[in-house]
């Protein structure tokens, strides 16, 4: 990675958020100008008020550490840094402009909410812009990182897919590196990457590739393998990140304790209990009920263009597997001919699927067969947010090998997931989507929630495994 672009591209953070935190004081000013009728100075006067507040909006990000981007940063979680350090810079900028201004010029109430809010939202913006131009650049090859995937398996195959699904990331995979107790029999290539050697050849294949980056995918390595990678990359300065096993990715809290005197430490709780289930559920009507309406006439129009484009009903009923494993009738626009599994039984559905007539081609691509399960939720059997429900036939293979994965089915199925917003949906790895389905039941919050069902909305557009 080239440190001088990185420094860069950081200097041109902090002088896109200063100018929008400028422009946000600018606009509350004039904004609090047309809503009042009583005499204010110039905006002159208010200049130095101005640099302060950006000046403390800056200094404020650093300390949040909000100029350390990584390459892969979501806009929703970034809205999230970015309201709690802009609302801590306005209320000490207003401190410090209190002090300095006293008795000297008015600090109106009003313009005070009008900055706050437009620091928000104008810095959230201006970030946006600067990541869309990271990206493009990064794509050109500009702040371009090299990386070693350790671990030419599964996952290390799926994360260089990943890779290059995000040219804008800025990863140049250099090549794979077998790791301890790989087969000697492993490929010269995987998926057209070099396997350069064992992870014994680390520290020489990291100078003489130059590379910055290592990413260690053996999710069921022993924590000594993990270590010994990592401290043969030790004298070298490249950055380590290592794909999680599946108890890794689990609970990330641990509570306290006692059953009749004796500490116990609970690790793992999953199952949503008492006011959180409560609260899910009255999102869920709420939500499902607003979809319903807002949504009913294009739903109309899907189902009167699926009477026209083929014979048949309009919808699809089939049988999948919800909380405790009981079975629920899920509904779908049909999108398949009516004879679509005569032959084959259940099956997968794949790209380009012959079974799908010329209306479910489209609505399938981007997810609209899926809107009836609006009613699905509303009457309880699923959930807006939740693991994807699967066909009994299927369940019945995956949890014969896929470990812990019956404990899917302790929360409600949902229309969108954890695992389908990071690309885990359609024909990708069952252990992989099991993984991130566990991790979202056992880190449950709301505004994870309302996170997943905005990044689905975002995704309907560009997901290229809707098939």
């Amino acid at each position: 990675m080239n440190r001088r672009a990185a420094r860069i591209l950081i200097a041109s953070l902090v002088l896109t958020d200063a100018v929008m935190a400028a422009l946000a004081f600018v606009l509350g000013y004039f904004l609090r100008l047309q809503s009042e009728y009583a005499e204010i100075a110039p905006f002159t006067h208010y200049l130095g008020m101005m640099l302060l507040h950006t000046a403390v909006v800056v200094t404020v990000f650093a300390f949040y550490r909000l100029y350390q981007r990584r390459r892969a940063t979501s806009h929703i979680d970034e809205f999230y840094s970015i309201f709690g350090a802009a609302s801590v810079a306005t209320v000490i900028a207003i401190a410090l402009i209190w002090l300095i201004y006293k008795n000297q010029l008015d600090y109106p109430r009003l313009m005070m909410v009008y900055t706050w809010l437009l620091t928000i939202l104008l810095v959230w913006l201006g970030r946006i812009a600067h990541s869309r131009v990271q990206w493009w650049l990064q794509s050109k090859g500009y702040n371009e990182s090299r990386l070693l995937i350790v671990g030419p398996g599964d996952v290390g195959r799926m994360i260089l897919q990943k890779i290059r699904q995000s040219p804008g990331l800025g990863y140049r995979v250099v090549g794979f590196v077998e790791g301890n107790g790989t087969s000697p029999a492993a490929p010269a290539h995987v998926l057209g990457v070099p396997v350069l050697g064992h992870c014994d050849d680390l520290p020489k294949l990291i100078d003489e590739h130059g590379i910055n980056e290592i990413i260690i995918a053996m999710p069921e390595a022993s924590h000594q393998d993990i270590l010994s990678i990592v401290a043969r990359c030790e004298p070298a300065r490249v950055t380590i990140r290592v794909f999680p096993d599946v108890f890794q990715i689990m609970a990330s809290e641990v509570s306290i304790g006692e059953l009749g005197g004796l500490p116990l430490l609970t690790i793992r709780d999953v199952a949503l209990r008492g006011w959180k289930l409560a609260v899910k559920r009255a999102t869920d009507i709420v939500g499902s009920a607003i979809g319903l309406v807002l949504l009913s006439p294009l739903m109309l129009l899907i189902a009167l263009l699926i009477k026209l484009d083929s014979p048949g009903p309009v919808f699809y009923v089939q049988e999948r597997m919800g909380l405790d494993a009981k079975p629920f009738k899920m509904l779908k626009f049909r999108s398949m001919r009516t004879d679509a599994e005569a032959e084959t039984g259940p099956v997968w559905a794949s790209p380009n699927d012959p079974r799908r007539t010329r209306l479910g081609a489209l609505i399938r691509r981007f997810s609209l067969d899926e809107l009836p399960q609006l009613i699905n939720v509303l009457i309880g059997d699923m959930s807006l947010v939740g693991p994807r429900p699967e066909r009994p036939v299927f369940v019945e293979q995956f949890k014969k090998s896929i470990p812990r994965y019956m404990d899917r089915h302790r929360e409600k199925a949902g229309i969108t997931g954890w695992a389908q917003i990071n690309g885990l949906r359609g024909d990708t790895s069952i252990t992989e989507r099991t993984k991130y389905d566990l991790w979202y039941i056992e880190n449950w919050s709301l505004l994870l929630d309302l996170k997943i069902l905005v990044r689905t909305i975002l995704r309907i557009f560009s997901d290229r495994q809707a098939y």
